[in-house]
């Protein structure tokens, strides 16, 4: 069940992102900006330098730490929560330790006479730096944010300088503690990025803010460290090739030490999240006699931003659909320190859930993150730190400024964030448009400004409603993850909704990955803080749950479904479309969902396959019949067109597989479509009574308590007290499967009878996690045993209750196969027939149907049918991170192999509207999403929704309310025991 990457196209993609970043050399070495790295580059490569914490574990004493790190992951100080001193900037039990750090690093010689800055990426928090034992600069609050100081005065060059830094956890600063500390996230403590020398001439070019439009216009704001009498600022724009293709020579007006140019590019390649073409400027500082004093080099894209009010966000005149994520940076060994590397995994895991979104949640990323989404292509949301929350105006404005002179030129961003929830400083708001000649949108996420209603966390029901509104709808949060709820599960109700509304543009999914610390003072335990920290699509290692597949499918720019289905209303959208028909003629109606590429950018492959069957060795595989290749269809960005792929189903042939591949690569999604084959002929009974038994007849005994059945070595044994099966014998070995059929039925606890909230029971609000089963007042009316030919029919019968009959055929091979019907009329969340098999003897499964996830009713899709297969499991959300997960709900499932301690146990279902349920879907440990009644092995006819950390399932959409149902429920299986 292990899913195939394309490693090959992901180094392609990794190549060409390194490649992109590579300086252009266009001028001599000396002329250009170095940095010299005093600490690592990131958690790959840190540098050790001499370290003493004041308080927490190894405190008091000199040792070593590497830089960049947090230090509670090396060994140091006490970990801690943010929320837990919510809205108190100092409180008393805090944890508030300081780091201090010292490093000696020698100065060269060759650097006298140039301009030296020493860079801080971040640090946490209160930063005072001393250099050869004299303060460089006044103290650094805020955490996230670069920050330097002009030290060419203060080094000893040709000798050893000493670095002495003191890093305090909290800070003095109440709005910065309120703002970054107080938060929903781990509070760390260290240096956690890259401190650097930046070694400039004496004259130079101390920043640029561009802005490249879509029509080509090129403008800049050049800034020197100082006034340069007769200088000029000479441009050259390079392609991705670097081909010269424009320049030009501003002169810097006299005294001055600014300067603003301007150039066009005929006709550019746009950057866009999925055709992010760059470009590089080379600008140069030229002294009065045209010799270049300085150059620096930017990576930019052509392209521009509208807002147009009521409306939507317009990259390069085109309306975009916004499929985002928030993302935090982090990892379990390392907390907020990453590496290049790890920033690019981040991108590729983003993009191969086909989104074209990331919010930085809730602070800048590193500038490695913002030139992956750069070169690979993403839209950034980047956001000034305010978790409820804000700055002060003095601190903010300081940190504002550092952020976007940072940022401003990556192509990649397109929105600022001022804060989060409610955590912004309205003072702060003309801040931005400061240092950003672009103008990008602020925002404030979960409020309503500037032309967009941000708002998280609205059921489906309000969210329409705030559609209503005149502003564009683009949550910044929504469908929170917790543990296998949110994300993918109403995902579908919401996107089409939202996709097709035309004052929605999208938003953005809470959150990438959960942020579990791998505690290294408890044996490497994952902490995710019980549920604070699991809201990821994906555990805090990015093991991948199956909301990440779900995902996947719905957000893929194409989207698939045969012809005959797309004609049918009760199928639009591709919701219930699952198979097709053997007289299918090759022909799908495809949509591009993509906003700037055409379908002809992408390839299709298909593949005719057929399965093994229930009985063959268990490492058979699919066979592939036929298969083929072709290029999409011409389709133009959002609209829909014909697929043909030129092939009928072959009379062998079990299913169809049709893989989308983008122009990168790269699998979009691959549909997994079944034959239908329901007018076959073939009988099972007939299928598996083998030749050498056909001339047996199937015999039975009877006792006062039991009927027991003997064919093939096999003993059925049938409860005469209440017509179900007890157990099965193989030889002398008992399989402890039975104590059914019998039905299952429950609601959600807090429901009345009419579906409804029931306002009439005072603890209703209690139990909205939880469900009530339906109790049958049932009779057994006896069993009924006849020969029919060489098989027995063993009938239960029942009456005035839920269960109507029970039919078991048993034939002379030893299969038992079993007719149902038992009828329900109510409000269900789950319905079904199970039976009991002890859960600590089973060992694996194997299966033909959709996998290798579970399904919810509100996330059936994000599965494919094929062979599926894994070992017994059963993780504890939140805590361990095993996936696929082991049981739950299994849809399409043709069969299903159980391997125990005692024998096999194979199902063969014949009712392909079913579900096979496998136990029940365990809860995390606070149970804040479900407790489910136990269903053993089932077979259900309706299975439940699973709610998010915010939204209980009503609040989710119309997939996730529970089914009125009425009348009988039919069904049939096939049982073999060996």
């Amino acid at each position: 069940m292990k899913r195939v990457i394309n490693l090959i196209s992901l180094a392609v993609l990794t190549a060409n992102l390194f490649a992109q970043s590579t300086p252009v050399e266009i001028t001599p070495r000396e002329q250009r900006t170095q940095l010299h790295y005093l600490s690592g580059r990131g958690c790959d490569d840190m540098v050790q330098w001499d370290f003493q914490c004041t308080d927490g574990r190894n405190a008091g004493k000199w040792s070593k730490i590497g830089v960049p790190s947090c230090w509670e992951l090396q060994g140091f100080g006490t970990y801690q929560y943010g929320i837990s001193f919510y809205g108190k900037p100092f409180p008393e039990g805090v944890a508030n330790e300081k780091g201090m750090y010292k490093y000696e690093f020698e100065a060269p010689e060759q650097w006298r006479g140039k301009q030296l800055e020493l860079v801080f990426e971040a640090s946490m928090t209160d930063t005072e730096v001393k250099l050869n034992g004299r303060k460089v600069g006044s103290k650094h609050q805020g955490a996230f944010y670069r920050f330097s100081y002009n030290v060419t005065d203060m080094l000893k060059y040709g000798k050893k300088n000493l670095l002495e830094v003191t890093v305090a956890k909290e800070s003095e600063n109440a709005s910065v503690n309120l703002a970054e500390r107080r938060a929903d996230y781990w509070n760390f403590g260290g240096i956690f990025r890259p401190v650097f020398v930046q070694v400039k001439p004496a004259l130079n070019i101390r920043h640029v803010a561009l802005d490249a439009q879509a029509d080509g216009t090129f403008r800049v704001h050049c800034y020197l460290n100082q006034a340069v009498e007769g200088s000029s600022i000479r441009t050259q724009i390079l392609d991705n090739k670097g081909k010269k293709i424009a320049q030009t020579t501003t002169p810097v007006k006299v005294g001055s030490d600014w300067a603003t140019l301007q150039m066009s590019v005929a006709q550019p390649a746009l950057w866009t999240a999925e055709t992010p073409n760059l470009y590089k400027a080379c600008f140069e500082l030229l002294n009065k006699e045209g010799k270049v004093l300085h150059s620096e080099t930017e990576t930019f894209g052509f392209r521009t931003i509208e807002v147009r009010l009521s409306d939507g966000l317009y990259v390069n005149g085109v309306r975009i659909n916004v499929r985002g994520v928030n993302r935090h940076s982090f990892r379990p060994e390392s907390g907020r320190t990453l590496s290049k590397a790890k920033n690019i995994e981040d991108v590729l895991l983003i993009k191969d859930m086909n989104m074209n979104a990331v919010r930085l949640s809730h602070y800048p990323a590193d500038p490695e993150f913002l030139e992956a989404c750069d070169s690979l292509g993403l839209y950034v949301m980047n956001e000034l730190a305010g978790w409820h929350g804000k700055y002060d105006t003095p601190t903010g404005i300081g940190l504002i400024k550092g952020m976007v002179e940072r940022d401003v030129n990556h192509p990649s961003v397109i929105w600022w964030c001022n804060g989060n929830e409610k955590g912004w400083n309205t003072e702060l708001d003309g801040e931005f448009h400061k240092y950003d000649p672009q103008r990008r949108p602020v925002i404030h996420p979960q409020g309503n400004f500037s032309g967009f209603e941000t708002m998280h966390y609205r059921s489906y029901g309000e969210s329409q409603n705030y559609m209503r509104l005149p502003e564009i709808f683009m949550p910044t949060e929504f469908l929170h993850g917790l543990y296998d709820g949110g994300h993918g599960a109403g995902l579908y109700d919401y996107w089409e909704m939202m996709r097709r509304h035309p004052r929605c543009i999208g938003g953005f999914l809470w959150v990438l990955a959960d942020e579990g610390v791998k505690r290294v003072d408890r044996n490497g335990f994952i902490d995710n803080q019980g549920n604070y920290g699991a809201d990821g699509i994906v555990g805090p290692n990015h093991e991948k749950e199956g909301s990440f597949y779900t995902i996947k499918q719905l957000w893929s720019p194409v989207q698939v479904i045969p012809v005959a289905a797309a004609n049918d209303k009760n199928c639009a959208g591709g919701k219930n479309v699952t198979m097709i028909d053997a007289s299918f003629n090759g022909e799908f109606t495809v949509e591009n969902r993509y906003d700037f590429l055409n379908l002809n950018t992408c390839r299709f492959i298909w593949k005719q396959v057929k399965f093994p069957s229930a009985g063959e060795r268990t490492d058979a595989a699919p066979r592939i019949l036929k298969q083929g290749e072709l290029k999409g269809s011409n389709v133009p960005p959002h609209a829909s067109g014909k697929l043909t792929i030129g092939t009928a189903v072959l009379a062998e042939a079990d299913a169809l597989f049709l893989t989308a591949i983008d122009g990168n690569g790269q699998e979009l999604w691959r549909w997994s479509f079944p034959v239908n084959r329901q007018h076959d002929t073939k009988g099972v009974t007939a299928s598996n009574a083998s030749s050498n038994s056909a001339s047996k007849r199937v015999t039975f005994e009877e006792t006062k308590d039991v009927v027991a059945v003997k064919a093939n070595n096999r003993t059925f044994v049938f409860s005469k007290n209440n017509g179900q099966l007890q157990n099965v014998t193989v030889g002398a070995q008992t399989i402890s499967f039975g104590n059914g059929p019998r039905v299952i039925a429950a609601r959600r606890a807090d429901r009345s009878l009419d579906q409804f909230y029931n306002h009439d029971d005072e603890k209703a609000q209690d139990k909205n996690r939880t469900y009530t089963e339906f109790e049958d007042a049932g009779i057994f009316a006896g069993l009924d045993v006849q020969q029919k030919e060489n098989d027995l029919v063993v009938t239960a019968n029942y009456r005035l209750g839920n269960f109507d009959r029970a039919q078991w055929t048993i034939t002379p091979a030893g299969t038992a196969i079993l007719d149902y019907t038992y009828n329900f009329s109510g409000v269900v969340d789950l319905m079904g027939v199970c039976f009991d098999y002890p859960e600590d003897k089973v060992l694996s499964k194997r299966w033909l149907g959709a996998g290798p996830y579970r399904v919810w009713q509100n996330r059936l899709h994000g599965t494919q049918f094929d062979i599926w297969a894994n070992e017994y499991n059963d993780p504890i959300p939140g805590e361990t991170f095993t996936y696929p997960e082991f049981k739950g709900y299994f849809a399409q499932v043709q069969w299903m192999n159980l391997r125990t301690q005692e024998g096999a146990v194979s199902l063969t279902n014949e009712t392909p509207e079913t579900y096979v349920g496998v136990y029940q879907p365990r809860d995390g440990r606070d149970r804040l999403l479900y407790t489910l009644p136990e269903s053993g092995i089932s077979i259900l006819h309706v299975i439940p929704a699973v709610r998010n950390k915010v939204n209980a399932t009503d609040l989710c959409g119309p997939s996730s309310q529970p089914q009125w149902v009425d009348g009988p429920q039919t069904g049939r299986i096939v049982l073999e025991f060996n």
